[in-house]
């Protein structure tokens, strides 16, 4: 195989590697993020019933607190139903008892509710603070491995970096500008061919561009898609075929 076009297909794996590390680091912080966001709104979810169940129990206080007052009143009219003079006094008196007695149970039914409602509140209250202490523990974990990933990507991507600008120095720069216009048009610059068909865009080659492309002495762009091509095959020890001619063996 030419020398140029193994180096332009190691240039490729190596951009196409530096793309993905840069793709991953950029992903990562953005990752770090959304996990830190889902585990804030669980935290403010269980804020917020925190905030229920105080507001349940300071609705229950100031309940308990117009009872008594209901109560503290009733023993006041029951002290002057027992001093009326006559009946009519006396029913007026039993009529705010009557009252103030309807009014307090009315006040303990929402009482009863609110302790309902405290008990579900209270419940979601233990299980959000169960599974947020799990998820707490799991989002630091990943986050850990998050920055350990960041780490190693990062210097990773130096080393093929610096993988890359020695494979470029070491390919001709007439060649090396065909791959460059290549892959800034395309995206990848180089494709496998296989039976004669360039296995990116599906296209078939001419037999005679075939032929100089078996010989593997040439850089040869795909006629369609303009892509350095490359048949696997030429990467293998020759062999002579039945006929006598030398041929390419598979790798």
């Amino acid at each position: 195989m030419n020398a140029n076009l193994s180096l332009i297909r190691d240039l490729q794996s190596a951009d196409t590697r530096i793309a993905e590390l840069k793709q991953e680091i950029a992903s990562l912080p953005k990752h770090i993020a959304e996990i830190e966001r889902k585990l804030e709104s669980h935290k403010q979810a269980l804020a917020a019933d925190q905030a229920a169940l105080e507001e349940n129990r300071k609705a229950r206080r100031l309940m308990e607190g117009d009872i008594a007052s209901h109560e503290q009143k009733l023993s006041h009219i029951r002290v002057q139903m027992g001093e009326a003079k006559t009946n009519e006094v006396f029913r007026a008196f039993q009529k705010e008892i009557n009252f103030g007695e309807d009014s307090i149970r009315k006040v303990e039914d929402r009482i009863l509710d609110k302790m309902v409602e405290a008990e579900t509140i209270e419940r979601n209250i233990s299980k959000a603070e169960q599974a947020l202490k799990i998820e707490s523990e799991a989002v630091a974990k990943e986050i850990t491995e998050t920055r350990a990933r960041f780490a190693r990507d990062e210097d990773e991507l130096a080393l093929m970096e610096d993988k890359r600008e020695a494979l470029a120095s070491s390919i001709p720069p007439d060649v090396l500008k065909i791959y460059e216009r290549v892959r800034k048009l395309r995206g990848d610059a180089v494709a496998e061919v296989r039976d004669d068909c360039c296995l990116v865009c599906n296209v078939m080659m001419r037999p005679h561009v075939s032929q100089r492309l078996r010989q593997g002495e040439e850089i040869l762009n795909c006629e369609s898609c303009g892509r350095i091509l490359y048949y696997p095959s030429l990467d293998g020890p020759r062999v002579e075929d039945p006929a006598g001619e030398s041929n390419l063996a598979a790798s």
